[in-house]
This record gives C-alpha cells, sequence and structure tokens, in this order.
C-alpha cells in the first residue's frame, strides 16, 4: 500500500481518533522540534480529511431533507418470487 493511500482515512471517527493521539502526543511529551513539525503536518492533513467526511455527510443530509420534503418515499421492491 502507497503511502498516501496509508495516510487516508476511511471513517471520521478514525480521523478524529488519529488527531486526537498526536494532539495527546504534541501536549504530552517532550518531542524534538521536528518531530513536532512533522505531527503538525499529519494533523493538517487528517483535518482537511475529517473536513471532507463531514461535507459528505452535510451533502447526504441535506438530499434526504430535500426528498422528505418533496415527499418522496421508498416503495418495497418487488422479489418476483
Amino acid at each position: 500500500m502507497s503511502a498516501k493511500k496509508q495516510d487516508m482515512i476511511a471513517t471520521f471517527e478514525e480521523g478524529l481518533e488519529k488527531l486526537e493521539t498526536i494532539v495527546t502526543e504534541m501536549e504530552d511529551s517532550k518531542l524534538p522540534l521536528e518531530t513536532l513539525i512533522t505531527h503538525y503536518e499529519k494533523g493538517n492533513k487528517l483535518l482537511a480529511q475529517c473536513d471532507i467526511k463531514l461535507k459528505e455527510a452535510e451533502k447526504k443530509i441535506e438530499i434526504l431533507k430535500a426528498k422528505a420534503e418533496s415527499g418522496a418515499h421508498f416503495e418495497e421492491l418487488e422479489t418476483g418470487q
């Protein structure tokens, strides 16, 4: 797996958990400056990915709200049995 794929989060919760870990390490440790900078960069990338996940969720909610307001409804699919 490439480094870029490995850095991608699957869920918002995963990203949040990773961010919390980074923040805790930065606050509680006496890390060297270079490590702090690396953590900061990773945190910014995770934050951007979490923001994307939130925006995707907001879009889905808006679509569902619009469907509900328009009176759209789901019908059961006939299986043909």
